[in-house]
């Protein structure tokens, strides 16, 4: 495992560096007719924040680049401009990239000139390396777990934009005020470093509006609909989230590097093991530390070849170079 990257150990303010990336979708009521009520999905996007660890989520309609950079611009709006942008190539980054003239790591002449005017740069994972972007992946396969559960026990087709947009703040709310180191069992030191803390300079926690919220909720006023979901969120963040909070030790152990002209076996999950194509190692990506993570590959199709970009967890060598 290497060493943290410059932006996760960056004194800048917050949100200056963000790792992002999308999920979902839910079903939300859009219009009712007679006797039904007419459905469209809806996704959000999540910005991390690679220093404090603080989350930003905005709610977007579609998947497509105009409803992403919309939802950037808006993200922007609310926390200022960044410096550096970490997601996967998904589609609509890499289009909203282009669109937005932000110089990405898949030109680097362009990242080189443009770095000298201290501006803003997208770095893309290579594909198939979600462990790449871990940071915020963690807070999406946590979040999305849980608002997937609730939804699906809830078996409401109540939801609306607007509540659906006020829940997802509530749920960034939730998450912001997990505690960043362990919490002191001094009772004279009852202060709590959290996200939230941080964002706002605030030491009191955000308080509940008063009230008893119950399942009944769902189907009467909309904001009671939305604190009657922030509280069943809070409780499965409390019992599934927080006592994962413990050290996790993998990665530690030294490894040749994989070196050009190696020959290799490719995984791919969607076919036998025994049809994995073989493959030559024609480039390596060394990081900083002189360790290679990444590497190009050529792999023979029966149309031609064809250079793949993958992670060295995706690769299996045959025969060293």
């Amino acid at each position: 495992m290497s060493n943290l990257p410059p932006d996760r150990l960056a004194t800048d303010p917050p949100f200056t560096n963000v790792g992002l990336d999308v999920f979902g979708p839910w079903f939300v009521s859009y219009r009712r007719t007679r006797g039904s009520v007419n459905q469209n999905k809806r996704w959000a996007v999540i910005f991390t924040c690679l220093s404090i660890r603080a989350v930003h989520i905005e709610v977007i309609n579609s998947l497509d680049t105009s409803s992403f950079i919309n939802a950037f611009r808006r993200f922007l709006a609310i926390r200022g401009p960044v410096k550096t942008i970490r997601s996967d190539r998904g589609t609509n980054f890499v289009s909203a990239c282009k669109e937005l003239k932000i110089p990405s790591n898949l030109d680097n002449l362009a990242l080189q000139s443009y770095l000298k005017e201290n501006g803003c740069t997208w770095t893309f994972n290579p594909p198939h390396a979600s462990h790449f972007g871990g940071l915020w992946e963690r807070m999406i396969g946590l979040a999305r777990r849980i608002l997937d559960s609730m939804f699906f026990k809830l078996k409401t087709t109540k939801l609306t934009d607007d509540v659906l947009i006020t829940f997802m703040a509530e749920v960034a709310a939730i998450i912001n005020a997990r505690p960043l180191v362990p919490v002191s069992s001094d009772s004279s030191d009852p202060f709590i470093l959290t996200p939230a803390t941080l964002l706002t300079q605030k030491v009191i926690p955000l308080q509940a509006p008063a009230g008893h919220f119950t399942a009944s909720d769902i189907y009467r006023h909309q904001w009671r609909q939305v604190q009657h979901l922030s509280n069943v969120f809070w409780d499965k963040w409390k019992k599934e989230f927080l006592p994962t909070l413990q050290p996790r030790r993998k990665w530690q152990s030294n490894q040749l590097n994989v070196s050009l002209g190696s020959v290799v076996v490719l995984k791919d999950s969607q076919v036998p093991r025994n049809e994995w194509p073989l493959g030559l190692i024609t480039q390596v990506f060394p990081s900083k530390d002189d360790r290679v993570r990444k590497v190009e590959v050529k792999v023979a199709k029966a149309d031609g070849s064809k250079m793949l970009v993958r992670p060295i967890s995706e690769i299996v060598v045959l025969v060293p170079s």
